[in-house]
């Protein structure tokens, strides 16, 4: 059953990756969920760099006793934070193959929040 549900994402990711690409003034923001943790990265895919990134592995996230989904909404806010920080306003979301709900959504809606425009 895992590796099927890895294939299906892995095909979807492909789908997705075919279409979008990030520049430096328009970078990919690329999710990554595990099953503790969510990650995001702000992407310039020409010069192959992460520019931005946070995640919820960090010791002052990780030790709340809040949801995942939670976690997820402050990541999103965190890397809104550095994006704005760094000059950039807009991005390309890039949810990796995972459907576009639960903690994929939380992030995306608090990066909004925080400023981006995607």
């Amino acid at each position: 059953m895992a590796n099927k549900k890895i294939y299906r994402r892995n095909r979807i990711k492909q789908r997705v990756r075919k279409v979008i690409s990030g520049t430096a003034q328009r970078p990919r923001m690329s999710v990554f969920r595990s099953n503790r943790d969510i990650y995001v990265q702000l992407i310039d895919d020409v010069a192959g760099q992460t520019i931005v990134s946070a995640s919820s592995a960090v010791a002052e996230i990780r030790d709340q006793k809040i949801t995942k989904s939670e976690k997820a909404a402050i990541v999103g806010k965190n890397v809104a934070e550095k994006a704005v920080a760094a000059g950039i306003s807009e991005v390309v979301f890039d949810r990796n193959g995972y459907l576009y709900h639960g903690r994929v959504k939380s992030l995306a809606d608090a990066a909004r929040e925080g400023g981006l425009k995607f």
